[in-house]
């Protein structure tokens, strides 16, 4: 049983001539009308535990963008059923409107539409769909709760989208699909031409020269069919804040413009995200649907307050990839935690693969550098040149064994993976 405002306010109203006939028999009186009206409220109005619901909608969504999921309420009770519903969702899926006015006559049906904003990733549920059924006075009715399981998986948004109509263009420079061709790169053979200056020349056909008498090099296209893993650190360091996201949101989002370059590329593209366990993979997904199952399995990464464990990291890619294939492992430059996790096992990846590794840069730290106002902005400019010498010093290390780095900021972290990947691959290192 619910009661509603007009019971309080006609409760109110009672008070009226308790107050000008005081007694005993006057309360009664009013209790009694008041009594009377919400029981005819509540034998008149529409039962809810018979109503049946079911919800439709949008499955999944970019995080920061809109959803619609419908519920649709059913009447089968021979009464028409006037009130309102709520539909409850978890906070984070900023579900509006909260309430909504209800008039089903009996046996039909109506669409209820619910839009989500989320705020976070992952899976959104909803709670409990709740029905208040009026009566015809509108003082009183029945009230019922129903359960209506849903879910939205929210997934990381792709902002750096914007970036791949010109990698796609340099991309097909590469692949020779313009006008551009790639001189004396790769491995697959693609046509036979004149030699002109400039020309390496390892590139010479000696015996196409023999046969035409003039000198003929071979050009190559970029390598298509190769491997690409991308591996998300999900330990401590990936939950850091740089400017206004965390470092794996950031690297979320560079993993998928790099991945839809090396789809559109004709490669293959996997994903493993590793701290103590290995938290996602995807395998053996195709061309058209490798973005979308890299999204879905990206939407419930969270970062966990642990140190990533190298070996098992290393372990997975190693177990997982049999064939050569391009590494691109998104961690953090830190000195320590490389020195004590990646590096003594890295030979054992480097061996087999080629090795990219990502990281968010703090441009903070070049903020910091800036500052010589006071004595306090001087040490602080002092720990930003050491923290910058240190990792300097990192990525010579790393480099001297065989691995690729890039360091950048937020902004332009995305397309600055993805210019690594088109130079080796235009390099045919992939």
């Amino acid at each position: 049983m619910a009661l509603t405002g007009r019971a309080a306010l006609l409760a109110l109203l009672g008070v009226v001539p308790v107050v000008l006939l005081p007694s005993a028999a006057t309360v009664l009186v009013v209790l009694l009308l008041l009594l009377a009206a919400v029981a005819v409220d509540l034998r008149l109005a529409a039962p809810v535990r018979d109503l049946q619901l079911h919800r439709r909608g949008a499955t999944s969504c970019p995080l920061g963008e809109p959803a619609q999921v419908d519920l649709l309420v059913t009447n089968p009770s021979p009464r028409r059923l006037r009130g309102v519903l709520r539909d409850a969702w978890v906070p984070s899926a900023g579900a509006s409107p909260a309430t909504q006015e209800l008039d089903l006559p009996a046996g039909e049906g109506r669409v209820l539409t619910t839009e989500l904003r989320p705020t976070r990733r992952g899976d959104r549920v909803p709670d409990r769909v709740t029905v208040r059924s009026v009566g015809p006075l509108g003082v009183a009715g029945r009230q019922g709760r129903h359960e209506v399981p849903w879910r939205v998986r929210v997934q990381p948004p792709f902002t750096s989208r914007r970036h791949l109509p010109e990698r796609l263009g340099r991309l097909r420079t590469l692949d020779g699909q313009q006008a551009a061709r790639t001189r004396g790169s790769g491995t697959e053979f693609d046509a036979l031409r004149d030699y002109v200056a400039g020309d390496d020349v390892r590139s010479i056909d000696w015996r196409a020269t023999a046969r035409r008498q003039e000198v003929v090099v071979r050009t190559w296209r970029p390598e298509r069919d190769r491997q690409v893993v991308l591996v998300l650190d999900t330990g401590r360091t990936s939950a850091g804040r740089v400017g206004d996201v965390p470092r794996l949101d950031a690297s979320l989002d560079a993993a998928l413009l790099l991945a839809a370059l090396a789809s559109r590329a004709g490669d293959r593209v996997d994903l493993l995200a590793v701290d103590r366990v290995a938290r996602a993979a995807v395998e053996g997904a195709g061309r058209g649907e490798v973005l979308s199952r890299l999204a879905d399995a990206m939407a419930g990464l969270e970062p966990a307050l642990v140190e990533t464990d190298a070996g098992l990291l290393v372990g997975e890619v190693l177990r997982r990839t049999r064939r050569r294939s391009l590494v691109v492992l998104f961690t953090s430059l830190e000195a320590a935690p490389l020195a004590e996790g990646l590096l003594p096992v890295l030979g054992s990846l480097t061996s087999r693969h080629t090795v990219l590794l990502a990281s968010v840069g703090d441009p903070r730290v070049d903020e910091m550098l800036a500052g010589r106002g006071d004595a306090e902005h001087v040490y602080d400019a002092a720990a930003a040149e050491q923290a910058r010498a240190e990792r300097r010093r990192t990525t010579s290390v790393l480099r001297r064994r065989g691995v690729e780095v890039v360091d950048a900021p937020p902004e332009s972290f995305a397309p600055a993976v993805a210019d690594a990947y088109l130079a080796l691959k235009a390099a045919g290192r992939l």
